[in-house]
C-alpha cells in the first residue's frame, strides 16, 4: 500500500477500530445508542439480530457482520497490509468484547507517531486542508433563499387547498390498547420535551483527544478508500457486493463519532476519492484510445514549482477551483485528483491503481468506480412502467443540484398523498442534505383519484357535521369495529373504499419494483436512503420486505423513514424489515391523523396503524409529530421541517423540537 502514510501499527490500529464499530453497527439495529444493556457482562452487547449470537465465538456465528463469511471485513484488512495472522484475533475481538473495552486502547495506538514524522505530518496536513475545502464547498451548496421561498408559496397553496380541519380539537388521544405514544425513541423509554432528543450514553472517549485531526482525517480516508477497493479475498462464499456496502458507509458513521469528526468532512472524503475513482477511470480510458491525457493546471503548477506539498491550503485549492460552488469544483477536482497521489494518501487514485494491481490488473479499479456509480446512476434513465402487472407508471425524477458530483449516497423520495403531478416533487425541493436524490413518480392517475376522493369528503357538508360532533375523536380514542363506527361515516369508507383498495394495491407492487431496481444497481450500487410519506411510506416497507425475500442483508438500505404509513403493525414482519436496514429506521405517526384511520378501515385498525402509533420493535425509533401534523394531507408540506427535525445525518437517535417562537411562525 505505497500510497498511505500510516505505519504498520497505524494502520493495524484503524483496521481494529473499524472492526468494533462494525459489529457495534449491527449490535444497534436493535439496539440504538443509549438503550441500556440487559447486563453487564461483556458478551451482552452481542447482536440479537443473528440466529445463532450465544455461540462464544466468531467463527461459529456466520449471522455476524464481522464474521469472515460477510466479506465486510478481511478486504479492508488485506487492503491496510495487516499481517493476515492477526485477522481472526481482530475478529474474535470485535465480536465478543465490548467495543469500549478496546477502542481506547486503538486509538492510542492510532496517535503514535512514525519515524518519518515530518513527512506524515506533512501529508496528513495536506490532506485535512484539502477535506475542509471540500466540506466548505459542500456546506456552502446548500438550498438557496429562491427555492425557500418557492417551498413557502407550495406550502401555502397546499394548505388552501386542504383547508378543512381534518384533526380533533381536543388534546392529543392514545390509540387504546396499543403502545402509549412518547414523543421520540420509544425504544430508549424517554419522553421528550425541548433540545435535542435521546442523548446517548457514548460519548468520544477521552483517547480520542490524543489524536490530530489530521491523523483522525487520514484514517478514515484510508479506510473509506479500502471499504470501496473491494479487493476478492478468495472467499467463495463471501456475499458482499461490489460497490459501497450500506453497512461500511453506517460504520463509517460511528467511527467518525467516535473520533468526534462532523459528518460533513466524511463527506468531503467520499466525493474526493469518488472524483479521484472518476479522473482515473477518464485516464484509463484516454490510454486504451491511444491518446495522450490532457495536462491538468495542477500538474502545470507543479512542475513549475508554484505549489509544493506543503502550500496545498485551502486558499490554493480555491484559487485552482476558482472558489466556485460544489459543480464547479466537481470539475476542478475531476483533474486534480489523480496528481494529489503524490502529495497525500489518495488511495482513490494511486492507491485504486496499487490495489487494482495486486488484485491482478489495474482494468479493475476503473470497474470499480463505475461499480459504485460515481459518474452517475442509471435511475433516470430507466422507465419501469408495465414490467409489472398493473403498474402504469414508475419514473424516478433527479431533483436538487447533487447530480454527477461525486456523491457516494442515494436518497429515493417517494409521495404517496398527491393531488396532481408537482405533489412529487415539491414535498422534497428544500432538502439541505448532500445526498443524491430522486423523487419516485408513480402511478400518479390512482393517488390522485384517491386523494382528491378523501379531500372532496372532507369538504361535504356530511364530514363537516361528523366533525363537529367528534366522531373522529371516536376512531382514534378507542378500538372499534366497523359496525360500531357511524352509519354516515361508513358511507364515507365505502365512497373512499375502491379507490383506496386500487392504490393500497398499486403501492405493494411498486414496493417490489422498487426493491427490483435497487437489486439491480440501477442507484450505482451506492447506499440508499429511502423517505416515504403515506402511501409512499408503504412502497418503502414493501420494497424492504421484498428485499427480505433475497440473499441481501442489509448492504443496500442505510436508513429509512416512514411517515403516516398505512402500515399494519400486528400483520407484518416488522423485526425482518428492520433488519435490511442498516442504519437508522424512523416511524413517523400523529395520534390525530384519524383521515389515515378511516381509509385503512376500522376492522385492520385493530391490528394497530404505524401512521398513528407508535412500533413496539427493537431498533425502531418512534417520532411522534402531532404537534406538527394537523391532518393527513400536512406532509405535504410537514415532511421537509420533520426530516430537518430528524438530524438524520446523525449517527444516534435525533427529533430536535424548534423553539416555541419558530413552531408558532411556522403555524402562521
Amino acid at each position: 500500500m505505497t500510497a498511505s502514510f500510516l505505519s504498520p501499527t497505524q494502520r493495524y490500529a484503524a483496521g481494529a477500530l473499524f472492526a468494533l464499530a462494525l459489529h457495534q453497527a449491527q449490535n444497534h439495529q436493535s439496539r440504538p445508542l443509549g438503550v441500556p444493556s440487559q447486563d453487564d457482562e461483556p458478551t451482552a452487547d452481542r447482536t440479537s439480530i443473528s440466529s445463532s449470537s450465544s455461540s462464544d465465538s466468531v467463527s461459529e456465528d456466520p449471522e455476524l457482520w464481522v464474521h469472515e463469511n460477510s466479506g465486510l471485513l478481511r478486504p479492508i484488512f488485506k487492503v491496510l497490509e495487516i499481517e493476515s495472522t492477526a485477522w481472526t484475533g481482530l475478529e474474535e475481538t470485535a465480536g465478543t468484547s465490548h467495543a469500549k473495552h478496546h477502542v481506547g486502547a486503538f486509538l492510542r495506538l492510532l496517535s503514535e507517531e512514525s519515524e518519518s514524522n515530518s513527512l506524515a505530518k506533512e501529508q496528513e496536513l495536506a490532506l485535512a486542508k484539502a477535506v475542509d475545502v471540500m466540506a466548505q464547498s459542500l456546506e456552502s451548496s446548500i438550498t438557496s433563499e429562491s427555492k425557500r421561498e418557492k417551498q413557502r408559496e407550495y406550502e401555502n397553496d397546499r394548505r388552501e387547498k386542504c383547508s378543512v380541519a381534518e384533526a380533533p380539537t381536543s388534546a392529543k388521544t392514545n390509540v387504546i390498547g396499543t403502545v402509549p405514544a412518547v414523543n421520540s425513541c420509544t425504544a430508549r423509554n424517554e419522553t421528550v420535551t425541548d433540545g435535542p432528543v435521546c442523548k446517548f450514553d457514548e460519548e468520544p472517549l477521552e483517547e480520542y483527544r490524543m489524536l490530530t485531526f489530521e491523523r483522525k482525517i487520514t484514517a478514515l480516508y484510508e479506510i473509506l478508500s479500502a471499504c470501496l477497493a473491494n479487493i476478492p479475498e478468495g472467499n467463495k462464499r463471501s456475499q458482499q457486493r461490489r460497490g459501497y456496502d450500506a453497512r461500511h458507509r453506517v460504520t463509517l458513521r460511528l467511527l467518525a463519532t467516535w473520533f468526534d469528526i462532523p459528518w460533513v468532512k466524511m463527506e468531503a472524503i467520499e466525493t474526493m476519492i469518488a472524483f479521484s475513482a472518476m479522473a482515473l477511470a477518464k485516464e484509463e480510458e484516454s490510454k486504451e484510445e491511444g491518446t495522450k491525457p490532457e495536462e491538468s493546471k495542477w500538474t502545470k503548477w507543479k512542475r513549475g514549482g508554484i505549489i509544493g506539498a506543503a502550500a496545498l491550503t485551502g486558499g490554493a485549492l480555491l484559487a485552482i477551483t476558482g472558489g466556485l460552488a460544489a459543480p464547479a469544483i466537481a470539475a476542478g477536482f475531476s483533474a486534480l485528483a489523480p496528481t494529489l497521489g503524490t502529495l497525500i494518501p489518495v488511495i482513490g487514485a494511486s492507491g485504486f491503481a496499487a490495489a487494482a494491481s495486486a488484485a491482478g490488473t489495474v482494468a479493475g479499479s476503473v470497474a470499480i468506480a463505475a461499480s459504485f456509480g460515481a459518474a452517475g446512476a442509471g435511475l433516470t434513465g430507466s422507465k419501469m412502467a408495465r414490467r409489472m402487472g398493473d403498474v402504469d407508471e414508475f419514473e424516478f425524477i433527479a431533483i436538487g443540484e447533487n447530480h454527477k458530483q461525486g456523491r457516494l449516497a442515494v436518497e429515493i423520495l417517494v409521495s404517496g398523498f398527491v393531488f396532481d403531478k408537482e405533489d412529487f416533487i415539491m414535498p422534497w425541493e428544500g432538502l439541505n442534505d448532500a445526498l443524491e436524490r430522486y423523487a419516485l413518480q408513480w402511478e400518479s392517475k390512482n393517488l390522485i383519484a384517491v386523494s382528491t376522493s378523501i379531500q372532496d369528503w372532507l369538504t361535504s357538508r356530511i364530514a363537516m357535521e361528523l366533525m363537529k360532533q367528534g366522531a373522529m375523536l371516536t376512531v382514534l380514542s378507542s378500538l372499534l369495529t366497523a359496525l360500531a363506527w357511524p352509519a354516515t361515516l361508513l358511507a364515507a369508507t365505502d365512497f373512499i373504499d375502491s379507490k383506496w383498495a386500487i392504490a393500497v394495491d398499486r403501492s405493494d407492487k411498486a414496493g417490489k419494483l422498487l426493491a427490483e431496481v435497487l437489486l439491480k444497481g440501477l442507484q450505482g450500487n451506492r447506499p440508499v436512503t429511502l423517505v416515504g410519506y403515506s402511501l409512499g411510506a408503504r412502497v418503502v416497507f414493501k420494497c424492504l420486505q421484498f428485499l427480505c425475500e433475497t440473499k441481501h442483508k442489509a448492504d443496500l438500505v442505510e436508513r429509512v423513514v416512514l411517515l403516516g404509513a398505512p402500515i399494519s403493525i400486528k400483520d407484518e414482519s416488522w423485526e425482518a424489515a428492520r433488519k435490511i436496514v442498516a442504519g437508522r429506521f424512523i416511524n413517523v405517526y400523529s395520534t390525530n391523523d384519524w383521515i389515515l384511520g378511516v381509509a385503512f378501515r376500522a376492522s385492520l385498525l385493530t391490528k394497530g396503524l404505524a401512521g398513528i402509533q407508535p412500533i413496539d420493535v427493537p431498533g425502531i425509533e418512534n417520532v411522534d409529530v402531532t404537534d406538527i401534523i394537523e391532518g393527513h394531507s400536512s406532509y405535504l408540506w410537514a415532511t421537509l421541517q420533520i426530516l430537518d427535525q430528524l438530524e438524520l445525518d446523525t449517527y444516534f437517535p435525533v427529533f430536535r423540537a424548534p423553539p416555541p417562537h419558530q413552531a408558532m411562525e411556522e403555524v402562521l
